[in-house]
Order: structure tokens, then C-alpha cells, then sequence
């Protein structure tokens, strides 16, 4: 990761914050510049001719990325390049809607604390549905562990995305960071800034199970001071949950794949930027994006976890695609208490997925997409209303 720029002095929050408005020149400066931002641009917008005349795309991209620059001063104008190409991979790849959103107040400071499927995709729907309400945009937690490019890490943190480390050595270290990464959330909701998204759990959820690890909620009351209760910090982040569904998930066979080798899985060099490129551009169906109801004030780490919880098994959308893989693996039909939407994908669509992979990938595919269907069973909750957005 790159070093950080010009900052506001005294910034306790400069290691891993956004990038600011002050550090935007210097930073679009060096992206304009670099060699391998270039190529992979190249790469992305042409992939036909990459393929066939790369030295000339790679040009291309040059061209392309420093006459891209001069249009570029701030954060917006970067938000504003991004977000019609944002709007056209959305459109090409879902069927997005939106609901409880009409219910909160947007320009209300709060910590959104989301289910996590996809590593860009899903702040990128939170994200359009904020820009489609005319609200600012999230500031986006991102884990160290993905900003290894320097100019991966300058992109994301021009995009409004703060940095969780989690590549440190020692127990103390460990702590001093975790403390600066729950002082930096209740610093930015305090004073007012751009709304904060954080996953409820580490990593995304491949099994389809969407628990709230309490790791996580302690970590946003370390910021208290010595004579705070835990329960005081949380009511003042005014945290609400955000549930996405996804019919199907581009992902769906690598994480199968994962789940079927276990505890001793190792990732590829590059398997996070396969999953990161397979997410934006694959074929997802119907997505549903929920904002649920904002907790009630003082509630302690353990009714967090379980409010959470609920809400994300409550809101979750569940399409065709979960009842037909509950059925499958359970061999029953799902319970009438269950309702679910249509979808976009058909059933012999979906059947023919399932059967690419092999018996033991096959098995974890469906738990993946039953697994929502059996965490509304189990927590026996009514159901949403049904009608398209």
C-alpha cells in the first residue's frame, strides 16, 4: 500500500481513511501515471482487441487514463465518472430494486452494517442506491488484504473506502489497529460525515448463512472511554442493517469449490481478483437490496448480534433459486410458510448450474442457496411483503 499523501495535520485517521478532496490532485496525478492501472483498463474496455493487438490496447489505455485524469479534481468527480458505467453493469447483469429506504432519514449519520456475498458488489448496489436517491455515498470499509496494489489501494481510497487492516503482526499491534478503526467509525458518525458501510461479519458468507460475528460489534465499542458503557457507543452509531439477496451469485462454483476443500484451502495469487472481476460482470438474476429498521438505543453486544441477526434472515429476499436447492438437498418440498419471488432464472437454468459441478461442489452449491430459506425457518419470521418494487 502506497503511502498517504498531503493530510490535515495531526490526522490520527491518515493511515486509513478516505482520501480527501486536499489529496485528490496528487493522488489522480499518480494513478494517470500507472503502467499496470493502464493495462488493466486496456483489458477491461477491450478485452477482444487486447487479446489479439495488446501493445496497441495498452496504448489505448494510456491515452484513455490521462485524458480521464484532466476531467478529474475531487472524490465526486471521480464518483460521477464512475457511476454511469456503474449503472449500465447493473443493468446489463440484474434486476435490481430497492425497499425500507423511503423509511430512514439518509442524511442521518449511521453505521450500515450489511450481509456480505460479493466483494465489490454489494457496496456497489448500497452505493447506487444511495447515488439514486440523490444521499451521499457510503465510506466503505475494505480490508488491507485486497489493497496490495499501490494503485489499487490509491482507486479505492479515492472512492471513499477506508482501510481495515487486518495484516498485522502481534496481539498489541493488532489492538492499537482495531482501537483507530472503531475511533475513525464513531469519529465520522459523530461529526456528521458520509454514512459508513461495514460487513457484519469477516469475509464474505459463502455458505449463505449471514450470522453477525460479535468480533465484530465489540470492535465498534472500543472507542469508548473508560467510564462509557458499550451499550452507549452503539446507540450513538445508530446503526441500521442492510440485507442484499442475490438470485444467483457469479461466484457460486468458486466458493463451492473452497467449501469443499475445508479448512486447508489456499487461495490462488490471484483468486481475489478472478472473484472481484466474476462478481462485477457475471449474470446475478433478480437483486434485492433491503434497509431495515434502525436498533434500538442501548442495546448491549449480544442483542446487537441478535437483532441483526433477525433482521437479516426476515429481509432477506429469497428467490426460486433457494426454495429449489432447499428442495433438492432436503428432498421435501418447502414449508408453506415460506414465501419467495419469482426470480428471472428458470428452473432447468438453474438445475443445469448445479449439475456442471462435480457431487461434492454440487452439495455445497445448494447449501449455499438453501441456507437462507433454513435461517428463516429457524428464527419462525414473518414475511415481508411479497410485491415487486
Amino acid at each position: 500500500m502506497t503511502d498517504s499523501p498531503a493530510s490535515e495535520p495531526d490526522d490520527p485517521f491518515a493511515e486509513i481513511r478516505p482520501y480527501s478532496n486536499l489529496n485528490a490532485p496528487e493522488v489522480i496525478k499518480r494513478l494517470s501515471l500507472d503502467q499496470e492501472l493502464a493495462e488493466t483498463i486496456a483489458l477491461w474496455r477491450l478485452p477482444r482487441l487486447n487479446a489479439l493487438l495488446p501493445a496497441l490496447t495498452r496504448q489505448m489505455g494510456k491515452v484513455w487514463l490521462r485524458l480521464a485524469a484532466r476531467r478529474l479534481r475531487t472524490v465526486e468527480d471521480l464518483q460521477n465518472l464512475i457511476a454511469p458505467n456503474l449503472s449500465r453493469m447493473i443493468k446489463r447483469t440484474s434486476e435490481f430494486t430497492i425497499s425500507g429506504i423511503d423509511k430512514l432519514d439518509l442524511n442521518v449519520a449511521r453505521v450500515y452494517l450489511s450481509n456480505h456475498r460479493d466483494i465489490v458488489m454489494d457496496t456497489a448496489y448500497a452505493n447506487y442506491a444511495f447515488h439514486r436517491a440523490g444521499a451521499n455515498t457510503l465510506a466503505v470499509a475494505i480490508g488491507d488484504n485486497l489493497l496490495s496494489k499501490p494503485w489499487v489501494a490509491d482507486l479505492m481510497r479515492l472512492n471513499k473506502s477506508f482501510v481495515v487492516k487486518r495484516n498485522v503482526s502481534g496481539p498489541r499491534a493488532l489492538l492499537a489497529a482495531t482501537k483507530l478503526l472503531s475511533q475513525y467509525i464513531r469519529d465520522s458518525v459523530s461529526a456528521g460525515r458520509d454514512p459508513i458501510w461495514i460487513a457484519h461479519r469477516e469475509g464474505r458468507a459463502k455458505d449463505g448463512r449471514d450470522l453477525t460475528e460479535p468480533a465484530v460489534i465489540k470492535m465498534l465499542t472500543l472507542s469508548r472511554e473508560r467510564s462509557e458503557a458499550p451499550e452507549a457507543v452503539l446507540s450513538e452509531l445508530n446503526i441500521v442493517p442492510l440485507v442484499i439477496s442475490y438470485e444467483i451469485d457469479p461466484c457460486d462454483a468458486l466458493k463451492a469449490a473452497e467449501l469443499a476443500a475445508g479448512v486447508g484451502y489456499v487461495k490462488a495469487e490471484f483468486e481475489d481478483v478472478s472473484s472481484i472481476a466474476r462478481g462485477i460482470t457475471g449474470e446475478k438474476g433478480c437483486v434485492h437490496l433491503h434497509f431495515g429498521e434502525p436498533l434500538p438505543a442501548n442495546l448491549s453486544v449480544e442483542a446487537v448480534v441478535a437483532e441483526v441477526d433477525r433482521q437479516m434472515a426476515q429481509y432477506y429476499r429469497l428467490y426460486q433459486t433457494n426454495c429449489w436447492a432447499w428442495e433438492w438437498l432436503h428432498g421435501e418440498p418447502v414449508p408453506e410458510s415460506v414465501s419467495f419471488h419469482k426470480g428471472s432464472i428458470s428452473e432447468q437454468v438453474f438445475r443445469t448450474r448445479v449439475e456442471s459441478l462435480s457431487g461434492e461442489h454440487q452439495h455445497w452449491l445448494l447449501t449455499m442457496y438453501a441456507n437462507p430459506v433454513s435461517r428463516r425457518l429457524a428464527f419462525h419470521a414473518p414475511e415481508q411483503d411479497s410485491s415487486c418494487d
